[in-house]
């Protein structure tokens, strides 16, 4: 998030919902995988740049292809 218009406050907002679901899951261990896809939903629904920034770092994109796909698929939710 940074350098992006994005302040402390939302950014908190985000742990403190990612840990509510962790919290009332009721599982006794929460994969390091699905923390991941918590914060890729919620980086999502903030802000795109912010969520192609992590998205392109956790998912590892092996080459450009998958990387245009997700940046399209991102771009085709956006003008629903």
């Amino acid at each position: 998030c940074e350098k992006l218009p994005i302040g402390i406050d939302q950014i908190d907002g985000i742990v403190d919902d990612i840990e509510k679901q962790i919290y009332n899951s009721l599982e006794r261990e929460i994969s390091s995988e699905s923390i991941g896809e918590m914060v890729m939903t919620q980086l999502r629904a903030l802000d795109g740049v912010a969520y192609v920034r992590f998205a392109s770092v956790y998912r590892q994109f092996a080459d450009l292809d998958s990387f245009k796909k997700e940046l399209e698929t991102l771009l085709e939710e956006g003008t629903r």
